[in-house]
Protein backbone atom coordinates (compact mmCIF):
# COMPACT_ATOMS: atom_id res chain seq x y z
CA UNK A 1 0.00 0.00 0.00
CA UNK A 2 1.40 3.62 -0.84
CA UNK A 3 1.35 6.11 1.33
CA UNK A 4 0.61 9.93 0.23
CA UNK A 5 3.30 12.11 1.53
CA UNK A 6 2.01 14.46 4.27
CA UNK A 7 2.07 17.80 2.56
CA UNK A 8 3.17 19.64 5.79
CA UNK A 9 6.22 17.53 5.82
CA UNK A 10 7.32 17.79 2.41
CA UNK A 11 6.63 21.54 2.95
CA UNK A 12 8.50 21.90 5.56
CA UNK A 13 11.06 19.89 3.98
CA UNK A 14 11.37 21.68 0.81
CA UNK A 15 11.24 24.75 2.82
CA UNK A 16 14.66 23.69 4.98
CA UNK A 17 16.12 23.21 1.26
CA UNK A 18 15.38 26.61 0.62
CA UNK A 19 16.67 27.97 3.42
CA UNK A 20 19.81 25.97 3.16
CA UNK A 21 20.55 26.55 -0.51
CA UNK A 22 20.37 30.56 0.47
CA UNK A 23 22.19 30.24 4.10
CA UNK A 24 19.36 32.11 5.59
CA UNK A 25 17.19 30.68 8.06
CA UNK A 26 14.79 32.09 11.25
CA UNK A 27 13.03 35.11 11.07
CA UNK A 28 15.35 36.32 8.48
CA UNK A 29 13.86 34.28 5.69
CA UNK A 30 10.08 34.90 5.59
CA UNK A 31 7.59 32.81 3.53
CA UNK A 32 4.38 34.36 2.69
CA UNK A 33 1.45 32.58 0.95
CA UNK A 34 -1.77 33.84 -0.49
CA UNK A 35 -4.71 32.29 -2.67
CA UNK A 36 -5.19 34.26 -5.77
CA UNK A 37 -7.78 33.78 -8.44
CA UNK A 38 -7.51 29.60 -7.08
CA UNK A 39 -3.42 29.72 -6.84
CA UNK A 40 -1.47 30.05 -4.32
CA UNK A 41 1.15 32.50 -4.29
CA UNK A 42 4.15 32.63 -2.68
CA UNK A 43 6.31 35.67 -1.70
CA UNK A 44 9.94 34.92 -0.26
CA UNK A 45 10.99 38.03 1.91
CA UNK A 46 14.12 38.50 3.43
CA UNK A 47 14.59 40.38 6.86
CA UNK A 48 18.26 42.36 6.70
CA UNK A 49 18.86 42.02 10.40
CA UNK A 50 21.56 44.71 10.10
CA UNK A 51 18.95 47.79 9.05
CA UNK A 52 15.74 46.34 10.18
CA UNK A 53 14.16 46.08 6.68
CA UNK A 54 12.51 43.77 4.55
CA UNK A 55 12.42 42.89 1.28
CA UNK A 56 10.83 40.68 -1.71
CA UNK A 57 13.53 37.64 -2.74
CA UNK A 58 10.99 36.39 -5.16
CA UNK A 59 7.44 35.51 -5.75
CA UNK A 60 6.23 32.51 -7.60
CA UNK A 61 2.74 31.09 -7.99
CA UNK A 62 1.33 27.37 -8.29
CA UNK A 63 -1.53 25.73 -7.81
CA UNK A 64 -0.84 24.41 -4.20
CA UNK A 65 1.64 24.99 -1.38
CA UNK A 66 4.10 22.02 -2.28
CA UNK A 67 4.11 23.19 -6.11
CA UNK A 68 4.82 26.56 -5.29
CA UNK A 69 7.73 25.34 -2.71
CA UNK A 70 9.12 23.49 -5.55
CA UNK A 71 8.98 26.30 -7.92
CA UNK A 72 10.66 28.50 -5.46
CA UNK A 73 13.52 25.78 -5.03
CA UNK A 74 13.95 25.86 -8.46
CA UNK A 75 14.40 29.52 -8.42
CA UNK A 76 16.95 29.80 -5.94
CA UNK A 77 19.31 26.90 -7.74
CA UNK A 78 19.22 28.82 -10.60
CA UNK A 79 18.72 32.55 -10.13
CA UNK A 80 22.30 33.15 -10.29
CA UNK A 81 22.26 32.08 -13.78
CA UNK A 82 18.94 33.97 -15.08
CA UNK A 83 19.37 37.27 -13.57
CA UNK A 84 21.45 40.49 -12.75
CA UNK A 85 22.64 41.64 -9.18
CA UNK A 86 22.10 45.35 -8.78
CA UNK A 87 23.28 47.89 -5.73
CA UNK A 88 21.33 49.65 -4.35
CA UNK A 89 21.27 52.97 -2.04
CA UNK A 90 18.95 54.27 0.09
CA UNK A 91 17.30 56.01 3.18
CA UNK A 92 15.02 55.04 5.01
CA UNK A 93 13.56 58.73 7.01
CA UNK A 94 15.33 58.71 10.52
CA UNK A 95 18.56 57.00 9.20
CA UNK A 96 22.11 58.32 9.38
CA UNK A 97 23.78 57.21 6.96
CA UNK A 98 23.29 54.97 3.20
CA UNK A 99 21.76 51.44 3.55
CA UNK A 100 23.36 49.56 0.76
CA UNK A 101 21.45 46.99 -0.63
CA UNK A 102 21.99 43.95 -3.31
CA UNK A 103 19.24 42.29 -5.04
CA UNK A 104 18.97 39.86 -8.34
CA UNK A 105 16.09 41.03 -10.67
CA UNK A 106 15.57 41.24 -14.93
CA UNK A 107 16.00 45.08 -14.48
CA UNK A 108 16.71 47.68 -12.48
CA UNK A 109 12.76 48.41 -12.25
CA UNK A 110 12.16 44.75 -10.89
CA UNK A 111 15.11 45.41 -8.47
CA UNK A 112 13.00 48.67 -6.73
CA UNK A 113 10.21 46.78 -7.24
CA UNK A 114 11.74 44.18 -4.72
CA UNK A 115 13.47 47.25 -2.54
CA UNK A 116 9.57 49.09 -2.66
CA UNK A 117 7.78 45.28 -1.98
CA UNK A 118 5.06 46.27 0.79
CA UNK A 119 6.15 49.71 2.22
CA UNK A 120 4.79 53.20 1.30
CA UNK A 121 7.32 54.54 -1.88
CA UNK A 122 7.95 57.55 0.40
CA UNK A 123 9.53 55.40 3.47
CA UNK A 124 12.49 54.99 1.64
CA UNK A 125 14.70 57.21 -0.70
CA UNK A 126 16.61 55.70 -3.14
CA UNK A 127 19.90 57.59 -4.00
CA UNK A 128 22.10 55.25 -6.77
CA UNK A 129 21.01 51.98 -8.69
CA UNK A 130 24.00 49.95 -10.18
CA UNK A 131 23.61 46.89 -12.21
CA UNK A 132 27.03 45.16 -11.03
CA UNK A 133 29.45 43.88 -13.66
CA UNK A 134 29.38 40.09 -14.47
CA UNK A 135 32.32 38.38 -12.84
Amino acid sequence: MESKTDVHVESARIQKQIESHLGISGSSLLFEYRQIDNKTRLDLITVNPRHNQSFLFHTESGYDKVDVLRKMLEYVQNYHDKESSYTVQWMAPGDKELNTSYFRARSMYEALDKLYFGRDMNTITVFSVVMNPVS
